[in-house]
């Protein structure tokens, strides 16, 4: 019994897909914490003619590793059955990752400047507020699946002549 529902599980794409979203998520909060305690202990520094807080730099560096990650996973585990070049795909992942990069820095600037949250939590929020999102585009655009279940091909009836 608990084995048929451990396979169900297992067949479970959005599952699947919540394993490596939330694996890649761990590494990337792990990595956060401990770059913006331990490595960027200044609230900004100076890039040029810019000033970037800590938690923008600890964001950049976590948010890569944990797109790594969760692009590996989620090539071999959720959307192995995708066609497309692994090349296409992880271009097509990095860019939906890119642009998932600003929408999480815009939460996270709002979370932690406008609302006053404490950083780490501040991220954690912003990374769960995108996760559905994430995973129709990375079906449907990184991994060129469809949005639908698709029936077997034999459910229309057949023409047989006379009928």
């Amino acid at each position: 019994m608990a084995n048929s529902v451990l396979q169900k599980l297992a067949k479970n794409s959005v599952l699947r897909f919540l394993l490596s979203a939330g694996t890649g998520f761990l590494a990337d909060m792990v990595a956060f914490y401990l770059l913006f305690h331990f490595v960027f202990t200044d609230t900004t520094y100076s890039f040029g003619f810019t000033e970037v807080r800590n938690s923008s730099i600890s964001l950049a560096i976590s948010y890569t590793l944990g797109v790594c990650i969760n692009f590996l996973m989620t090539k071999f585990l959720v959307f192995k059955q995708s066609k497309s070049s692994p090349v296409k795909q992880f271009i097509r992942f990095a860019s939906v990752a890119f642009l998932g990069f600003f929408a999480n820095l815009g939460v996270l600037k709002l979370l932690i400047q406008e609302v006053g949250i404490y950083p780490p939590y501040a991220r954690a929020g912003a990374a769960l507020s995108l996760f559905v999102a994430s995973y129709f585009v990375h079906k449907a655009f990184s991994f060129s699946l469809s949005l639908r279940q698709h029936q077997p091909h034999d459910t229309q009836p057949h023409h047989q002549p006379g009928n």
